[in-house]
């Protein structure tokens, strides 16, 4: 079955087995090859080196231990630069009718959740990072097929089949954690939006953590892991930020500044204010007093 797309539905339908249709190891010291597409679903291994792949999506930059998942009938080409050599692993494979006793991907997939969501959901192509375990199946893969002896489909079955439900789960640890990294964005924004409508409030993390549904402790993690300041940091920053405002083109009084930007000690606002901007509340209005005078002559 030539041309079929490694997410076509008919592979958890039906029982099929991968097919190896060309494989090889190779140098390549300087080359710029055109677009072109494969019948079959291709794996490109970087052994050694660095190269870009490129699709009609965007070109990928790889180095050692880095590979391509490619679907049938992608367009891509790849691109070695002059005195960057790059040593690859490729395989291809199709798929055909079920043979012998091995398991089909049907069956495969029946005992393994992560494979069958892999296979559920159509992507052109996946770039992932190796820890090693897949260099190591496509090696033993390749030493099987270099095999003349009788038996071997065998063992080419065992090594594809491993290989299929070890990328299907890495691409789902990538599928998850992308997700996991969306839903944190979402999380980090509410609570900005928050902080910037309630800043003249006196707010502590628990008050943010209820207002945007997510326990304390892990929206502390994802906001400093996203934004590089604890959610009060961020607070005290814009708290800050506003009472500069406040003290630039209001006619405010500076004792009662920290009133406006939610701090209810005068003390502690004049230390938070100088902290942030080496100058105290009064201090900072002087001089911008003064450079409106001047600007005004």
């Amino acid at each position: 079955m030539n041309q079929i797309s490694l997410y076509h539905r008919e592979l958890l339908n039906d029982h099929y087995h991968p097919k190896v249709a060309a494989y090889y190891f190779k140098q390549w010291d300087s080359y710029h090859m055109p677009f072109h597409t494969h019948e079959e679903v291709e794996i490109m291994y970087v052994i050694d080196g660095k190269c870009t792949v490129e699709t009609e999506e965007e070109a990928i930059s790889m180095k050692k231990g880095d590979f391509i998942l490619l679907d049938s009938n992608v367009p891509h080409r790849l691109i070695i630069e002059k005195h960057s050599p790059c040593r690859m692993l490729n395989v291809e494979f199709s798929f055909c009718k079920k043979e012998g006793s091995f398991p089909s991907i049907k069956e495969l997939a029946a005992e393994n959740k992560d494979l069958t969501q892999f296979l559920l959901h159509k992507q052109s192509y996946a770039v992932l990072k190796d820890s090693n375990d897949i260099y190591h199946t496509l090696k033993n893969l390749v030493l099987e097929l270099d095999k003349k002896e009788s038996g071997r489909n065998m063992m080419v079955q065992l090594y594809l089949g491993q290989l299929l439900n070890q990328v299907a789960r890495m691409v789902m640890e990538e599928r998850k954690k992308n997700s996991d990294h969306q839903q944190a964005n979402v999380y980090v924004k509410k609570t900005i939006e928050y902080l910037h409508h309630h800043y003249d409030c006196d707010i502590q993390v628990k008050d943010v953590s209820q207002a945007v549904c997510l326990h304390p402790g892990y929206l502390h993690r994802i906001f400093k892991r996203q934004t590089g300041y604890t959610i009060m940091e961020y607070l005290t920053s814009l708290r800050m930020e506003k009472a500069k405002m406040l003290l630039a083109d209001t006619d405010i009084p500076v004792i009662e500044i920290s009133y406006y930007i939610g701090i209810n000690s005068r003390q502690y606002f004049s230390l938070l204010f100088k902290r942030h901007t080496s100058m105290t509340p009064g201090e900072y209005r002087k001089s911008v007093d003064q450079d409106i005078v001047k600007f005004s002559r």
